[in-house]
């Protein structure tokens, strides 16, 4: 496993390294991710009428997937630090499912793409939603986290079909 295998987070002899993009350049690159939250139908109405003993629950959500995202580098060991230049946290109530949508758009000018702090930020979102609700129901579901679109770099674009 190396690079010329496609893998650029290793060497020729196989150990990992963190990628160099100093010869890259600078691009706008944005990536959206989503992922979802299924709970009880007690907890899912809490939430929607903000009844969480715990407070706001998305509000809270929210501002931990942002600090998720400037994160990155420290939780995923070959991540490079991002200056990110924006994020976005939205929340979409699917009521047939008593689940919680999340979408997680994150922006850079930058060398190197988003993808993995918008996904950290679904990620992190998620899990705060099930730590403000778990007095409620412990068997809440975090799944189906993914990457939806990507741009900018030498990729170019990606859409999830």
């Amino acid at each position: 496993m190396n690079e010329q295998a496609g893998f650029t987070h290793f060497d020729s002899s196989g150990n990992a390294r963190m990628v160099d993009v100093s010869a890259k350049n600078e691009t706008v690159r944005r990536a959206t991710a989503a992922g979802r939250i299924t709970m009880s139908a007690q907890a899912y109405t809490m939430v929607r009428a903000g009844s969480i003993k715990k407070g706001d629950v998305l509000g809270v959500a929210r501002i931990a997937g942002i600090m998720a995202a400037k994160k990155v580098d420290q939780l995923i060991p070959l991540c490079h630090p991002l200056a990110i230049t924006g994020i976005d946290i939205l929340f979409d109530f699917v009521d047939e499912e008593k689940s919680i949508e999340v979408k997680a758009t994150a922006g850079i000018t930058g060398k190197t793409g988003v993808e993995m702090e918008a996904l950290t930020a679904v990620s992190v979102a998620a899990l705060t939603i099930y730590d403000m609700c778990k007095a409620v129901d412990k068997t809440m579901v975090i799944s189906d986290i993914r990457l939806l679109r990507k741009s900018g770099g030498k990729s170019g674009e990606f859409v999830r079909k």
